[in-house]
């Protein structure tokens, strides 16, 4: 209750696999609220994120810790006390800036509050302090780059690092520099492996996403074909009834609608193909996929022109049906008033003789 919010921002939540330590695993299907908070009854800083009714993140945040930007728009820290990493996707590298200043600056308070913690204690209890060769060292667990800064491990930060320095001491004075550069080396390597894993798992994603769009349009484009071909069917029938013809004209304006919408999924789909991070084989068979798609929107542009202009020709011929009827009509009539009048002068003939 005592803790106040600093910082919020929003942003997509990973954890380390705890088995493999190299995959990453999402907290949560959607992106969550990532806060700073400060609690001022312990004088620490935590950084939090709740997903519902649990708490996905509750880092306490040390002055040994250090967040690290392995892309554009990802980064991730270690929390030795939490035993796990945690991994942050951001929506634009602005915010990943945001969050990394602000993690810096709560680095620093931390440190600060830290340092007067301990000339307290040390004011109050001499007999607390501990030499460095009565703590022996902690098993490392996973890395999270190169130094000894970013080390994870499963205990204390402040003891392993005591621990770290008496051992790079030792390894000097007895001559074994080249195993401090050959595991610095190592750790550099693992640092790559884990920017390289993030960055698949991201292609992966747009890959997928890409595949399910594409199948989504092959769907729509099929339903559009069909309706073609009910439409010619109907055409064939009874071009020549008014109900048909307002069915004719309601169907032609939904497909002219569902042409203009694949028009605009098709930009949607270029102007994102080109932030996409997948490979170039995949790339180039969407592009051959998506020209596909644009041919088939094409030829039913076509289709539904040849269709209009069928129904107004057969609209054109009936009108010119029933004039030639009314004609016939007329003709008729006048006939009929002839021999009216023939059958007039012949029962005047039969009544004179």
């Amino acid at each position: 209750m005592g803790e106040q919010p600093i910082f919020s921002t929003r942003a997509h939540v990973f954890q380390i696999d705890p088995a493999t330590k190299r995959n990453w695993i999402p907290a949560s299907k959607h992106a969550l609220t990532v806060s700073y908070f400060y609690d001022a009854t312990r004088n620490v800083y935590r950084v939090i994120s709740v997903g519902g009714a649990k708490a996905i993140i509750n880092s306490t945040i040390t002055p040994n810790m250090t967040f690290t930007k392995t892309s554009q728009k990802f980064g991730q820290w270690a929390d030795s006390r939490a035993n796990t990493v945690y991994g942050l996707g951001f929506a634009s590298e602005q915010h990943l800036s945001q969050f990394a200043d602000k993690f810096q600056e709560v680095k620093e308070a931390a440190r600060l509050a830290r340092e007067k913690s301990q000339d307290k204690t040390e004011l109050t209890n001499p007999a607390l302090n501990i030499t460095s060769h009565q703590v022996l060292p902690s098993p490392v667990i996973s890395s999270n780059g190169p130094g000894d800064d970013k080390l994870f491990r499963s205990q204390s930060a402040d003891v392993e690092m005591t621990t770290e320095k008496e051992r790079l001491k030792k390894m000097l004075s007895e001559g074994s520099v080249p195993e401090v550069q050959w595991e610095a080396e190592f750790f550099t390597l693992q640092d790559s492996n884990n920017k390289l894993v993030a960055a698949l798992h991201e292609a992966n994603a747009s890959v997928e996403q890409w595949k399910k769009q594409l199948a989504a349009y092959q769907e729509e484009t099929e339903t559009l074909r069909l309706r073609v071909a009910e439409l010619e069917l109907q055409r064939g029938h009874d071009p020549a009834s008014e109900g048909s013809k307002e069915e004719l004209n309601q169907t032609l304006e939904e497909l002219e609608l569902l042409i203009k919408a694949k028009e605009e999924e098709i930009q949607q789909l270029k102007s994102q193909k080109s932030g996409q991070w997948e490979a170039e084989g995949e790339r180039e068979e969407m592009l051959q996929k998506l020209q596909e798609l644009e041919g088939r929107g094409t030829e039913l542009e076509r289709r539904l022109q040849v269709a209009e202009q069928s129904l107004a020709k057969n609209l054109a011929e009936r009108e010119k049906m029933q004039g030639e009827v009314a004609k016939v009509a007329e003709l008729m009539d006048v006939k009929i008033f002839e021999l009216s009048e023939l059958r007039q002068g012949l029962a005047k003939l039969v009544e004179s003789d």
